[in-house]
């Protein structure tokens, strides 16, 4: 592991501000990606719902194909080179977007192909960004240093939606697309500077792909906190790839917001992102992180159920209302959660435990924007942003219902 001068702070360390500035920079172009791309398919391809559900699920179906081999690769790899190729092809995938949109060629199916190669890039990316930040920071600092990722990427991400919004209205939403392209291309260019001695397994000490795959698996099976901690996930992200379908049609459609208002709406539960990102190592330093992870839940089931309640008039405000608690508890929860998962697991096995974490969290997300598109045909945009917010309400009862994790230090 490299090693650092204590007393320098990890803020003095020029490796860590290009890590935390490429980190910004490609998230405040997902914000954008994240109002545009669906966008393109409802505004300029006069896409469906289910169409939508398809859209979502080809951007999470990576997570449920690959999800565990990507483990084994960042911990038998280099994973600053893995974060830098991961940027290059998402950023390649979003600039074709634009292009076919210039020569009249823009399509669904390609729509579709540009959303699996950034879930890809996606998966490739925080699979190795989770398991390369303790060789970075060292072990004592994970929790100021999830801590500063989140905050700076929250600041990044809060104008993301709402100038998302407002570009695709005045320039369209495959031209917008061209500003995650190039914060994708940016990225990589300051990864390209971190400097960071990795200590990959050495190959005489590599097994079968699906032997290290197992042993990942095994890890997180049998850690009664992290199994936990992925049945949450688990439910959280299939609950969010309905979601993913019922928010732009409801508040596109069913409400009738423009491009700039839905930008301003959904950048509501990133400022609260914001806020509990600040407020997790605080909430953590004083009443430990099993307490700080159960009122970060407690408050995020309660918020999400405010969002549904939107209409028309005054009451459109209780959608802003609720994203941003709903971040804040969010936030303070994941934060926690995953300083915790670093801090616990070894070094040879981090990669795996990211990766078997994020197979059993973000493979439901592709199931749910199918569930979400079903349930939009024939429901209604409402009754499906109604079931998204119900689920993931639930899906905290592991946490909220028992004491193992409240009782962590």
């Amino acid at each position: 592991m490299r090693t650092r001068d204590q007393s320098t702070g990890m803020w003095r360390d020029r490796s860590f501000r290009l890590f935390l500035g490429a980190d910004a920079i490609s998230q405040f172009g997902t914000q954008i990606t994240l109002v545009a791309l669906p966008m393109v398919a409802l505004l300029t391809l006069d896409a469906g719902e289910f169409h939508l559900g398809l859209l979502t699920a080809a951007e999470t179906a990576a997570f449920l194909i690959l999800g565990l081999p990507a483990g084994v690769w960042a911990d038998r790899l280099r994973r600053r080179p893995i974060m830098i190729w991961s940027d290059l092809l998402r950023g390649a995938a979003l600039l074709s977007v634009p292009v076919a949109a210039a020569l009249d060629a823009l399509t669904l199916p390609q729509l579709y192909v540009v959303a699996l190669l950034l879930g890809l890039g996606s998966l490739l990316f925080d699979v190795a960004h989770m398991s390369f930040l303790p060789a970075l920071v060292g072990k004592e600092d994970l929790l100021r240093g999830n801590g500063a990722l989140e905050t700076l990427r929250g600041t990044a991400a809060l104008s993301g939606p709402a100038l998302g919004g407002w570009l695709v209205q005045v320039l369209t939403a495959p031209v917008t697309l061209l500003a995650d392209a190039v914060s994708y291309l940016v990225s990589a260019l300051l990864l390209g500077g971190v400097r960071v001695a990795e200590t990959p397994a050495p190959a005489a000490a590599r097994r079968r792909l699906t032997e290290e795959v197992a042993e990942g698996v095994r890890y997180v099976a049998g850690h009664p906190v992290l199994r936990r901690l992925a049945a949450v996930g688990a439910l959280v992200m299939l609950c969010n790839g309905i979601w993913a379908v019922a928010q732009p049609v409801f508040l596109l459609r069913t409400l009738g917001v423009g491009p700039g208002v839905y930008g301003l709406l959904v950048a509501g539960s990133v400022a609260g992102g914001l806020a509990g990102a600040v407020l997790a190592p605080r909430a953590a330093a004083r009443f430990g992180a099993g307490r700080a992870m159960y009122g970060g839940a407690a408050l995020a089931a309660v918020a999400v159920l405010l969002i549904p309640l939107a209409g028309e008039g005054w009451r459109l405000a209780l959608y802003p209302l609720g994203c941003v608690l709903n971040g804040v508890g969010g936030a303070v929860f994941g934060v926690n959660q995953l300083s915790y998962r670093q801090r616990i697991t070894p070094e040879h096995l981090l990669g795996r435990m990211n990766a078997s974490m994020r197979f059993l969290m973000w493979g439901a997300a592709p199931l749910g924007g199918l569930l979400g598109g079903v349930l939009g045909e024939r429901f209604g945009a409402h009754a499906a942003l109604w079931a998204a917010a119900a689920g993931i309400a639930v899906a905290h009862l592991p946490v909220l219902l028992g004491s193992t994790v409240r009782r962590l230090r």
